[in-house]
């Protein structure tokens, strides 16, 4: 449990999350992380007393989250319901407390995954893990990513409204001037076509730490995968995309085997694009800019006028063509679910990939293809966020009128 409790401190600072994580983790002992602060695991550790847990994450979060947290907080001092994916699936709510005392926490814990606990003195996060302290941190990545998307998209639809508060408005410079620079290039990775299974499952491991270290997606969410004759390998579900050896399965195109059933929710998705747009290399990330932008759309306002808007099913059935750039030929923007009901990924997706290489999922995501390897689908992504990155300064300040 030691090693577990440092190894996602280690994790959250090397994340950009936060830079004093505090871990907790119960065996036949509790346990801290190395490091953390005795006055921290003085008042948490009466949390473990009132719930059924083994890990326990807390933090002050790290720019800008701090700042968009500390928005957000007052502008929903009960609690708020970002619509991207993660949220929708996972997360449900973010709740918001405004006293730090064990009972506070561990009563809102007992029926949501986190809490954001703002209060004159302290601006944190909590979040718990029935089974390990990895629950807990991927829970405090997702709480820091939806609260990101939710501030950026709801200043952009402000802007265009002209309703944009003050007090909005300092948030929103303050976290703009914390924002990470733009990276450009992407690594080296290993190039195609791999010769075997063993080639195959390096460059996945590679391509899936860089997806991470390069921050195109948030905890562990995200997937890999390798075409490789007639066998299709891909990250297992629940799997981190920088800790992949021995977590991708095996699967063969003709189902042979029911070795897979441990492969990603998308592995049908995958194997869709893979048949009808072809290539052999596909990653999946949650770039931030380009999940705000999948879910920008006029319509959403605040009269909405649009039928599927207003039953909020935008996620799975909008029937717009949207594209990235705002253009017809630009990278596509398709709805669709986990899975290959009427609605699901795999029919949603593998058309829109068709001739592009690269699909965003409303509020879900990008995925990227690869003719041979990893370097294609990888420089795809980044160059696809820094342009979303882009637009979107570029969309605010066209509506505040400067330029």
């Amino acid at each position: 449990m030691e090693f577990l409790v440092d190894k996602y401190a280690d994790k959250l600072r090397r994340a950009g999350l936060c830079e004093n994580p505090v871990v907790g983790g119960l065996d036949d002992v509790l346990v801290w992380n190395r490091g953390a602060d005795p006055a921290w695991t003085a008042r948490l550790t009466p949390v473990f007393g009132r719930m059924n847990i083994s890990g326990l994450v807390f933090g002050c979060p790290a720019e800008p989250f701090a700042t968009i947290l500390e928005f957000l907080a007052a502008e929903y001092p009960d609690g708020f319901a970002p619509k991207d994916t993660e949220t929708r699936t996972f997360l449900h709510e973010l709740p918001v407390i405004h006293e730090f005392t064990p009972k506070a926490v561990a009563d809102v814990l007992g029926r949501r995954k986190s809490v954001i606990i703002a209060t004159p003195s302290v601006m944190g996060i909590a979040a718990h893990g029935s089974v390990t302290p990895e629950q807990g941190f991927v829970t405090f990545s997702s709480v820091c990513f939806s609260s990101f998307v939710l501030f950026f998209s709801e200043y952009l639809r402000h802007v265009r409204a002209g309703t944009v508060s003050p007090a909005r408005r300092t948030a929103f410079e303050a976290a703009v001037a914390h924002l990470e620079p733009m990276v450009e290039q992407g690594p080296e990775l290993a190039c195609g076509p791999f010769a075997d299974r063993e080639a195959a499952l390096q460059a996945m491991v590679e391509a899936g730490r860089a997806t991470v270290e390069y921050r195109l997606v948030d905890s562990y969410f995200g997937n890999i995968s390798c075409l490789l004759n007639q066998e299709l390998l891909i990250s297992q579900t629940g799997s981190s995309l920088d800790e992949l050896p021995g977590l991708i399965d095996f699967c063969p195109l003709d189902g042979s085997s029911t070795a897979c059933l441990t492969a990603s929710s998308e592995l049908t998705a995958h194997s869709q694009v893979y048949a009808k747009a072809g290539g052999r290399a596909i990653l999946h990330g949650h770039p931030r800019f380009t999940v705000i932008l999948s879910m920008d759309c006029a319509e959403r306002g605040q009269n909405v006028t649009c039928e599927i808007g207003k039953l909020d099913l935008c996620h799975v059935k909008c029937p717009a063509k949207r594209y990235l750039s705002g253009e017809d030929g630009g990278v596509p923007i398709v709805p669709g679910e986990v899975g290959t009901g009427p609605n699901g990924l795999a029919n949603t997706l593998p058309a829109a990939m068709t001739g592009r290489g690269a699909a965003a999922v409303w509020g879900h995501g990008l995925f990227t293809l690869g003719n041979t390897d990893f370097n294609q689908p990888f420089q795809a992504l980044l160059d696809i966020e820094n342009g979303c990155r882009r637009r979107y300064f570029a969309t605010v300040d066209a509506a505040e009128g400067r330029r």
